[in-house]
């Protein structure tokens, strides 16, 4: 019940004062808020990241010329490589027994045309028949291409939604025919839409036969990347040894020297992305920081002026029996009001805006229980520190000299 009485005191007391705990209570806010919405910015992204690459799955790798490129340095001693080849995808096929699956694909950039109807810089890429049993690629209409139109490289195309909206506005698209670099080629599936990530359209692409890809485009070259699904989750570092051994001796890479390709998996792809933004994530979050902390100052500031402006409060309080715990909790309770209520606000607000600017940026924020518990954790911190100061000299002062106090 004291707890309660204090807690009631404290709320008196901020009320009768309302302009200046609203004040105080906007530093906070801002203080939390800042925090917060830079949390959950980084908790969409790294999720849109999660997502991008769950599509392979944890037994799928990926084997490519490149690979992750920190520097100029490597990207021109990657430029040097060979670039892969079918015959590659071949001898993997056949030296790769925990190999289930081995897909290839290349990619291009052109423009796609259906009358008077047009589109710019889309993703063609080129594929073989089985890529969709080893990625997580969803249809929406029609089907794939199948191994007979791959054989035969016939000119048919699966296609993302942006291209149904630009060329097939209010029609069926499967069956229908377009364009790519002047060839005719006839839509026999639609993907699911995915929307944009990072203001990168994730829908504007054709996917067609690498077969035909080749005919239309030639051979591919840095863009060739061989995708491999191993038999078992649990054995898929002994696959990647497998198509590693396969590889180098094609590519007659010395014993002792370095891959001269790179094995990509989701889990090193994520680990690469976190670490690049670790420093920025940090900064980030200290910069904003400041503002909370200013705000835990102006609560000190105001708490210490509160206290001297009710000194005799204190004094007739004590000398009616007014224990010092009782003082303390009062002035730490309105404290903790203060800091608690505007952490309240702040994450609320915080979560707002960055769902706001994820909208702007096609990212999908959700508010998680991680940043709405930091951000009352934060307040609460923030409240208890900068508050017990003020609150303990109230409670120490003397009760007599406190009554003489004008």
């Amino acid at each position: 019940m004291a707890v309660i009485e204090a807690i009631r005191i404290a709320a008196a007391a901020l009320w009768a004062n309302r302009l200046r705990s609203i004040l105080t209570l906007l530093g906070v806010v801002i203080g939390v808020m800042s925090v917060i919405t830079i949390i959950s910015a980084i908790e969409g992204v790294m999720q849109g990241f999660q997502d991008e690459v769950s599509a392979l799955g944890p037994s799928t790798f990926i084997i490519t010329k490149f690979g992750i490129i920190r520097s100029d340095e490597e990207y021109f001693k990657a430029l040097k490589r060979k670039n892969f080849t079918m015959d590659d995808v071949r001898a993997v096929e056949r030296g790769c027994p925990d190999c289930e699956e081995v897909a290839a694909r290349a990619f291009s950039r052109g423009s796609v045309k259906r009358g008077n109807l047009g589109l710019r810089q889309v993703l063609i890429g080129g594929s073989t028949a089985n890529l969709l049993q080893i990625v997580d690629f969803q249809v929406a209409e029609g089907r794939y291409f199948t191994e007979t139109e791959y054989d035969k490289k016939i000119q048919v195309a699966f296609i993302g939604p942006t291209l149904v909206d630009e060329l097939f506005p209010g029609l069926d698209p499967i069956g229908r025919t377009f364009k790519i670099k002047g060839q005719t080629f006839t839509v026999i599936g639609v993907a699911k839409k995915r929307g944009s990530f990072l203001g990168n359209n994730q829908d504007n692409f054709a996917m067609i036969p690498l077969s035909t890809h080749i005919k239309i485009f030639g051979k591919p070259r840095q863009n060739f990347n061989l995708v491999i699904k191993s038999a078992t989750v649990e054995g898929v570092l002994d696959t990647q040894d497998e198509v590693r051994s396969i590889l180098r001796a094609r590519r007659g890479v010395a014993y002792r020297a370095d891959d001269d390709f790179s094995i990509l998996t989701a889990d090193n792809i994520l680990a690469f992305i976190s670490n690049i933004t670790r420093i920025a994530r940090i900064a980030l979050i200290g910069i904003s920081s400041i503002a909370l902390v200013v705000g835990g100052i102006v609560i000190m500031n105001i708490m210490m002026v509160s206290v001297s402006e009710r000194t005799r409060e204190i004094g007739i309080r004590k000398s009616i029996g007014a224990r010092r715990r009782n003082i303390l909790h009062q002035f730490l309770f309105e404290s903790l009001i203060l800091s608690v209520g505007g952490g309240a606000i702040g994450t609320g607000l915080g979560i707002g805006i960055a769902m706001f600017l994820g909208s702007k940026i096609s990212l999908h924020i959700s508010p998680s229980l991680f940043a709405i518990c930091a951000g009352l954790f934060i307040s609460t911190g923030v409240g208890l520190f900068f508050g017990i100061y003020p609150a303990m000299k109230a409670a120490k002062l003397d009760p007599i000299a406190a009554l003489r106090f004008e």
